[in-house]
């Protein structure tokens, strides 16, 4: 155990990071195919193929996940894990070829590094090639490495936040495990303590050193002012949480949708405000394995799972485009 999302029986985890332009990918892999659902919350989304992932639809599995930064441009990345899988002979077979199943989500990261560079085919092609099954790396890393959290001031007041992952024991040998790029507009909230661990700073720093007294803005105690709701009407739109809870439970389509569905309630216990008109978040379910598991049980671990990852996100950032970040040194 590695308490990482790659704990789950046939998950491989592979990334594609530049740390001059701050941006990159991630590759979910699931080579043998894996039941798929979704969720979207955020008000600002931008995605691909999550259509197919409707219990109505045809196609039952998918056979990689993709989250990227890069805004709208960064789904293109999509493109190279698709071409690397082909390559590997692995894909929904239609009998004139096999065709590989590659939902997406991208976040916006062009505020910080930058603009000009974004994830590509290239990119996702070797985020799919370096995909494994060993722990996942945290932090500034892969659709992580443009990560912030806390711009209702905008970009200057900002956090730097990363990539996360997690994984639980939901009992009976079922575990859940959750991988998350944490780009919100609001702040992260520890749930153990209520404490904010990173967000919006405080525009009055002086010496304030990172988390002490004072040093946080408090994103919704600000919005409650005039001057907070001001601010908000030109908040940066550069936001969005992507993630991916994964199961070796056994769930059909409908399942992993609502496994998606309660995946978010660990955003709502860790990022205030979640789900606004300036954040597209989504979040993907992959059912693996064949455990027997009650729905209601493994959504309820994937909330617990998402919770954790969204705070090892935060705490494995580093300093990076003049953001600070919890991981220091």
């Amino acid at each position: 155990m590695t308490n990482s999302i790659t704990d789950i029986h046939g998950i491989e985890v592979g990334h594609a990071t530049d740390l001059d332009a701050l941006t990159g990918c991630t590759v979910i892999l699931c080579r043998k195919g894996a039941t798929g659902g979704v969720d979207v919350r955020g008000g600002a989304p931008g995605t691909r193929e999550t259509d197919l992932l409707n219990p109505l639809n045809l196609v039952e599995k998918v056979h990689a996940i993709v989250l990227a930064g890069g805004s709208a441009f960064g789904l293109d990345a999509a493109s190279g894990v698709m071409r690397f899988l082909e390559e590997q002979g692995l894909g929904f077979d239609t009998g004139a070829a096999k065709v590989p199943i590659v939902p997406a989500a991208i976040l916006f990261d062009l505020a910080l590094g930058s603009a000009k560079v974004r994830p590509d085919a290239e990119m996702g092609y070797r985020a799919a090639a370096s995909a494994t099954a060993e722990a996942c790396p945290e932090g500034n890393v892969g659709a992580g490495t443009g990560a912030s959290v806390g711009k209702i001031f905008g970009m200057k007041s900002a956090m730097k936040s990363g990539l996360g992952s997690s994984c639980v024991a939901a009992g009976g040998g079922v575990m859940v495990g959750a991988l998350v790029a944490v780009n919100a507009f609001g702040d992260v909230f520890d749930p153990l303590t209520n404490g904010i661990i990173a967000g919006a700073r405080s525009t009055q720093l002086g010496p304030l050193h990172l988390g002490a007294p004072g040093y946080f803005a408090n994103t919704l105690e600000t919005m409650r002012t005039f001057a907070g709701r001001t601010v908000l009407g030109f908040a940066t739109k550069s936001n969005t949480v992507i993630g991916v809870v994964a199961t070796n439970a056994q769930l059909d389509k409908a399942g992993a949708n609502k496994v998606a569905q309660m995946a978010h309630d660990g955003l709502a216990q860790t990022i205030r405000p979640a789900h606004t008109m300036l954040d597209g978040d989504t979040i993907f379910a992959l059912s693996t394995g064949n455990k027997k598991a009650d729905v209601t049980t493994v959504g309820a671990f994937s909330a617990e799972a998402m919770a954790q990852a969204i705070v090892r996100a935060v705490q494995n950032a580093e300093p990076a485009g003049g953001l600070p970040g919890m991981k220091s040194g």
